[in-house]
């Protein structure tokens, strides 16, 4: 007798499983994510077949790993976020808001590796026809890229199967389902069973996967735990959908840093590279205006040059209004208090607002120095120096604390024609050779740091 179904209530956030609705999930917290789904109960243990598989074993020292392979894309700012090229094997996750470029960069992965490897695109939200329209915009015209229009998951690692292609692309994993699931597509029952047959199809067949994943209402990856935890690689894309600049993060990396980022510019003909992030974010920057500071943080292997903008104007409610952008609300909050503590600069009375240019979000300690510069240029309306650049931690007693990478930032910052470099004073001694434009401040505590704005 087949087992009979019962509807359980599975959280669409983190697939938590209830036997009743509630309204907010007991595993995650989130509200209305409880989903009505059936579900049948899997065999005991005591009913299974006998004759179970015997698992094996090897030495870590017998494993030959010098087979290794990377297929080397040729777009240097994807290949250097997956960590030097795409492995053989892997599955990645690709994720961001609609029309940030997704499906686009697996469009220009097609272009750069026609020649060379056999590719399958499966699109679940796309005909044919409009998949050859995207593809002669970008320019992708090879014989050895596939396109398959189909939503069910065991029919194409069935496909796969047979046809055994070097590069498989799957847009979206929410429109993909399982026949045999009585969930609808999208649903995390789906979206989980789908990644696992996809994951294990791949890593069978040493086949690279890559995944579209959407995003929900609050900017996570529709079931997030859920496919992070399956995947090899997590990218995810940031940017504003009216600003032409895309960032590419890898959130999840084996076999690479996880704090890599390619910067990417959208065009008509796609996504084109920026080799120079720095000057890009410093570009349209206005001369002897207050409250704007240079600082350098480190993404990855490389520094970053970014403009830190603070406003900061007496507020019109009875309490004042703070707001962040591309920085965290709670460290802005906390900055501000160092300066009302420690330097006697009062803010309980005015609105204090925070940019990051760009699109950039500054999660480093070392970004706070150039906050609390600009706060205070804001406040006292004095400009900082064009030509100046600040970079440290700031402590709740107003010290500055040290940061890593020192040389490398001052040599991105002289590269970029910075004359005044404003740094924790420990750090002087890590600076090694500094370029001889290049002055170096050392400063100790906060204090030190706010004189220097005359």
């Amino acid at each position: 007798m087949a087992p009979k179904s019962k509807t359980v209530y599975v959280c669409s956030e983190c697939g938590y499983e209830s036997m009743k609705w509630t309204g907010q999930c007991a595993g995650c917290g989130a509200w209305n994510t409880m989903n009505e789904e059936l579900s049948v109960p899997s065999k005991s243990v005591t009913s299974l077949p006998r004759n179970i598989h015997t698992a094996t074993a090897k030495s870590l020292k017998d494993i030959n790993a010098d087979d290794e392979c990377r297929f080397v894309t040729g777009i240097r700012e994807l290949d250097r976020v997956l960590g030097g090229g795409i492995v053989k094997g892997s599955v990645t996750l690709l994720s961001g808001d609609p029309g940030i470029g997704k499906s686009t960069i697996l469009l220009q992965i097609c272009n750069a590796l026609q020649n060379q490897l056999k590719i399958l695109y499966v699109s679940g939200e796309e005909s044919a026809v409009q998949i050859k329209l995207r593809a002669n915009r970008i320019g992708v015209t090879g014989d050895q890229v596939t396109v398959m229009s189909e939503t069910d998951t065991q029919a194409i690692c069935e496909y796969i199967r047979i046809t055994k292609p070097d590069l498989v692309m799957i847009d979206s994993i929410q429109t993909m389902q399982i026949s045999e699931l009585s969930s609808s597509a999208g649903s995390i029952v789906q979206v989980r069973e789908s990644t696992n047959l996809l994951l294990h199809t791949a890593k069978d067949l040493e086949i690279p996967t890559f995944i579209v994943g959407h995003v929900n209402k609050g900017g996570d990856i529709a079931g997030p735990k859920v496919m992070e935890h399956i995947v090899d690689t997590v990218l995810y894309f940031e940017g504003e959908r009216n600003q032409s600049y895309r960032i590419l993060r890898a959130i999840k990396n084996r076999f690479g840093s996880t704090n890599e980022i390619g910067v990417f510019e959208m065009s008509e003909r796609g996504l084109n590279e920026v080799e120079n992030p720095s000057a890009m974010l410093l570009s349209g920057r206005i001369s002897n205006v207050s409250g704007g500071c240079i600082t350098c943080v480190i993404e990855g292997t490389r520094p970053i040059l970014s403009e830190v903008q603070g406003l900061v104007t007496t507020t019109g409610f009875g309490n004042p209004r703070r707001m962040a952008t591309g920085f965290d609300y709670n460290r802005l909050n906390l900055l501000l208090a160092v300066l009302e503590k420690r330097i006697g600069l009062y803010f309980s009375n005015l609105d204090a607002y925070l940019n990051i240019v760009g699109g950039m979000r500054l999660d480093e300690p070392a970004a706070d120095l150039a906050v609390c510069m600009s706060l205070v240029s804001g406040l006292r309306d004095i400009p900082i120096d064009d030509h100046w650049i600040a970079f440290g931690e700031v402590g709740l007693s107003g010290e500055i604390r040290s940061v890593s990478r020192v040389s490398a930032r001052i040599n991105e910052a002289a590269r970029l024609g910075f004359t005044t470099c404003i740094l924790p004073k420990s750090c002087l001694r890590q600076a090694g050779e500094a370029p001889a434009d290049i002055e170096l401040i050392g400063v100790r505590n906060l204090r030190e740091a706010i004189d220097l704005i005359k």
